[in-house]
Order: structure tokens, then sequence, then C-alpha cells
């Protein structure tokens, strides 16, 4: 569990708003995804998002505090790299649910984009689906939000 610190949280009781809080900003989610994709180095972030040095900075910075990422210094004490811990790693689903929804909402039918493959086969991954416990598939009408204080249906 990540134990980030001091929040003021824009709905404390919301687990969206909460994680929102926490990577919801552009920046750092393309940090996330950098990161998923192997590279741990500032240059190497830099490089790839061509984001100003200091937007970058402070995005490590809170992906640190936050406990998505941990800094790793070099033994001569230069250069850190970034490593994602449990919490960031756990942050796969949701870039790829992001990543299956631009693909099917960003772009047109015929426009070329990056894909997502297993290393085993090099197919493509199956699109993410939500599943009730018994196995039936769930579209949003089939859920239920229930809040704080209410009773469960």
């Amino acid at each position: 569990m990540l134990q980030p610190t001091e929040m003021d949280w824009t709905d404390p009781e919301c687990p969206v708003a909460r994680a929102a809080d926490l990577v919801g900003d552009k920046w750092t989610l393309l940090i996330i995804r950098d990161s998923l994709d192997g590279k741990r180095r500032f240059s190497e972030f830099e490089k790839s998002l061509g984001v100003a040095k200091n937007i970058l900075s402070d995005r490590l910075r809170l992906l640190v505090e936050r406990g998505v990422l941990t800094r790793i210094p070099n033994d001569r004490g230069t250069r850190s790299e970034y490593e994602l811990t449990g919490a960031g790693r756990d942050l796969f689903t949701l870039i790829l649910s992001l990543r299956q929804w631009g693909e099917r909402n960003a772009f047109a039918t015929d426009e070329k984009h990056s894909i997502l493959v297993t290393k085993a086969t090099g197919q493509p991954l199956a699109q993410l689906q939500p599943f009730a416990t018994d196995g039936k598939e769930l579209d949003p009408e089939d859920t239920l939000l229930v809040k704080v204080g209410q009773p469960l249906p």
C-alpha cells in the first residue's frame, strides 16, 4: 500500500479520486508508462518525453514521495536511477487500459500507432474486460457504487 505524504484528497472516500490525486497528471502517467517499458534514468525519460527538466524532476520527486518509484543512487553518488515499486508495477493494468482505450477511441481506423505485444508470442494483448466473480462479463449497467455508510444491496 502506498504511504503518500500529507495529501489533500479531492474526495477522501473515493478510490478513483485518490488514484487520480496520486498519479492522474499527464506527465506522471507517461513516466510510469516509460518505467514499465524499462526506462530508469532521468536522461531516458527526458529524451522519450521531451518534457522540461523542471517538470520531469518535480514529477519524479512526487512519484518517489508517493511510493510509486524508488530512487536508486549509483555507487559514485551521481545520476540516480528510478525503479517501480510494487505499487508502481501495479499500475500496469491502468496503463494497459488507457492504451487500449486510446487504440479504440483516439486513432482513426487506418491510423498507425504503437502496439503492445507479449514477448513470448509477439501477439497483441487481449482487450481488458471486467468480470463478475461468477465469470460473467460486466458492463457499467451491471455495477452499483456503494458509498461509505450505505448498506450493501
